[in-house]
């Protein structure tokens, strides 16, 4: 579009009235060296050396304390089930019952049998002593006796079974019978199972390899055995569960078909949250290292010459500086080299910070660590 002349005047002299002397934007003005912005703001800790105890995290797979399969006892077709499938039952419940009329049936007949055998008895008794009958007779009679009382018990027994029990106390799986099918002992019909998962256990391995070196710095002095059988789990999605548990074996043998040396822990489960076939990873103590130097472990990178991290120079500037780690303490690694202590690592801010650009201070407060002692201090704003 053409504008008059007139006003494409007045257009420049505001222009113009815009800018400072000679031209330039205001100082203040976004984008001038008055508008730059601050230096990035991160988070740090102070190095410093202590006692640490190191951990291993390994997978494990949970498994349920006490697990019985509730199974058929006698040949019958089921009736009634009893229980609501996932619920808590308690040992000695009935859970299914079976058509009982049968050995109903045949327990009356074995009580009959019973009570004719011991007439015999008493009619033969007086009888030996006047011996009109042999003892050897009545011996016979009270064999019979026995064996109708042994029949007996055995019928009540199938009786008594016709009502399947909870042989303990869980929670009580899906059913896997319904009314109408028919079950048999000889084939000891599986019709549910019941687990206690409170306590639970998990069943983790450990590599031998790592058995032989930790045993190997154990001798040597390097490193001092952990009086703690304490062991933390720590769930799929990373979160830590609430509540310690402890070691209870470590086999003596070795697994020649994976090389690892099978151990357990258990841990209370008193809501539940834990079931049995989870996939967990288990932090147990190995042993105690004193003089250790301990760092975050979201503050460690990775580069193409190895791991390294951010720390903050005398003059408030990010630098890189590469270091070795050696084994965990809790969650955070322990540095074998680069770090001697006393030194500020960036743990937080660490997308915003550039090596040689200066860094505005923050403390980071970082939850208390399982690992041990000498934990990374928080550096102090504006150190």
């Amino acid at each position: 579009m053409n504008l008059p002349k007139r006003s494409a005047a007045a257009f420049i002299l505001i222009s113009l009235a815009a800018c400072g002397p000679g031209g330039k934007p205001p100082a203040g003005a976004p984008g001038g060296p008055g508008g730059a912005m601050p230096p990035p703001e991160v988070e740090v800790v102070s190095i410093v050396k202590g006692t640490a105890t190191l951990t291993q995290d390994l997978p494990g797979r949970l498994q349920a304390w006490r697990t019985a399969e509730v199974r058929a006892r006698v040949d019958g077709i089921v009736e009634k089930r009893l229980f609501t499938e996932g619920s808590d039952v308690k040992a000695g419940a009935t859970l299914f019952q079976i058509d009982a009329r049968t050995f109903r049936e045949a327990r009356d007949a074995a009580a009959a049998e019973v009570e004719a055998a011991r007439l015999v008895v008493e009619r033969y008794r007086p009888l030996v002593e006047a011996r009109a009958v042999s003892r050897q007779e009545f011996d016979a009679a009270e064999a019979r006796l026995k064996q109708a009382q042994a029949a007996l018990a055995s019928a009540e027994l199938d009786l008594e079974n016709t009502r399947v029990p909870a042989p303990i106390s869980g929670r009580i799986d899906r059913a896997l019978v319904t009314e109408g099918a028919l079950v048999n002992r000889n084939g000891a019909t599986h019709m549910a199972t019941i687990e206690q998962i409170d306590p639970i256990y998990v069943n983790f391995t450990q590599p031998g390899a790592d058995v032989l070196r930790l045993k190997a710095a154990l001798q040597s002095g390097k490193l001092e055995r952990s009086a703690s059988a304490q062991v933390e789990l720590v769930l799929e999605d990373g979160s830590a569960y609430p509540h310690p548990g402890r070691l209870l074996f470590a086999s003596q043998t070795v697994d020649p078909s994976t090389g690892a040396v099978g151990m357990r822990a258990e841990f209370p489960n008193p809501k539940h949250d834990l079931l049995p076939g989870m996939f967990v990873r288990i932090r147990f103590p190995q042993a105690v290292a004193s003089d250790a130097i301990r760092v975050p472990q979201r503050a460690v990178q990775a580069g193409p010459q190895g791991q390294f991290v951010l720390i903050v120079t005398p003059d408030g500037k990010a630098a890189p500086l590469p270091i070795g780690t050696g084994g965990m303490a809790g969650t955070d690694f322990l540095v074998t080299e680069g770090l001697k202590g006393g030194e500020q690592v960036i743990v937080e801010g660490l997308q915003k910070a550039r090596p040689g650009a200066p860094v505005t201070l923050k403390p980071l407060n970082p939850a208390p660590s399982p690992g041990g002692k000498g934990e990374t201090a928080p550096a102090k704003a504006g150190a």
